[in-house]
C-alpha cells in the first residue's frame, strides 16, 4: 500500500490546471463530508424519536439512500489526486525514472478507459430514471415515502467525470516527465516511502513538542 504523497506545483499551465481542478475536488469532498454529518443526525434523530416518542424519522432509509452516492462517491477525484487511494505497489514502487512514469502512465491510462465506460453506463442509468413528462421528473422513487431517485443517480456520472478529468491531467503530467525524463513532475502524486512519511511525522511532532516548551 502506498504512503502519503505530495504534489508539485508550478507556474505551468499544467500545474494551474490542477490547482484548479483541486479546487473542484475539495469542495465536492467537502459535500461529502457533509453527507457523512448529516447520515449521524439522520440517525440520531430517528432513534431518539422511537425510543421517545415512539416516531423515527418517516423516510429514514429513503433519506440515507439519497445520501449514500454523496458519501460514497464525491471524494473519490480528491484522494486521486492526493494519491491516497488504497494501492498494491510492489512491482512499480521498484521502478525510477522513465520506467515509473511510464509504468504511471499505463496504469492510469487503462483506469481512465475504465472510467469513460462507467460514465457513460452511470448517465444511461440516469437517464432511465429521468423524465420531465412525469411528477418530480422521475420515472421511479423510494419505496417507503416516493423520493424521487434520479438526483442520487445523477451524482455517480457527476464524479465519474471529475475523476476522469483528474486522470486526463496526471496523463499528461507523467507523460510530460517521461518525454523529458523528469525527476520530480508536477500535477501528479510523489509517493513517499515509508521511511521519509515517518521522519516526516517525527519531525511535525518534534516541532510541537518544542513550541510547547
Amino acid at each position: 500500500m502506498a504512503g502519503a504523497s505530495s504534489v508539485l506545483e508550478d507556474d505551468s499551465t499544467l500545474s494551474r490546471l490542477d490547482s484548479g481542478l483541486y479546487r473542484i475536488e475539495m469542495g465536492l469532498a467537502l459535500v461529502s463530508g457533509f453527507a457523512v454529518f448529516a447520515t449521524m443526525i439522520f440517525a440520531v434523530v430517528s432513534v431518539s424519536g422511537r425510543n421517545a416518542i415512539n416516531m423515527p424519522v418517516p423516510g429514514y432509509v429513503d433519506w440515507i439512500e439519497q445520501l449514500m452516492p454523496l458519501i460514497a462517491f464525491m471524494g473519490i477525484a480528491y484522494t486521486q489526486r492526493d494519491g491516497t487511494h488504497i494501492r498494491m505497489d510492489i512491482l512499480i514502487g521498484k521502478l525510477s525514472g522513465r520506467a515509473l512514469w511510464a509504468a504511471e502512465f499505463i496504469t492510469t491510462l487503462a483506469a481512465l478507459i475504465l472510467l469513460l465506460l462507467l460514465v457513460w453506463g452511470s448517465w444511461e442509468h440516469f437517464l432511465r430514471s429521468f423524465d420531465f413528462s412525469r411528477p418530480l421528473w422521475s420515472n421511479d422513487s423510494s419505496i417507503d415515502i416516493a423520493l424521487p431517485i434520479w438526483p442520487a443517480k445523477l451524482l455517480v456520472p457527476v464524479a465519474f467525470s471529475t475523476l476522469c478529468l483528474r486522470f486526463a491531467i496526471q496523463l499528461w503530467g507523467y507523460g510530460r516527465a517521461f518525454i523529458l525524463g523528469l525527476s520530480e513532475p508536477v500535477a501528479v502524486p510523489m509517493i513517499k516511502s515509508a521511511a521519509q512519511q515517518a521522519a516526516e511525522e517525527a519531525a511535525v511532532l518534534d516541532d510541537n513538542g518544542n513550541q510547547e516548551i
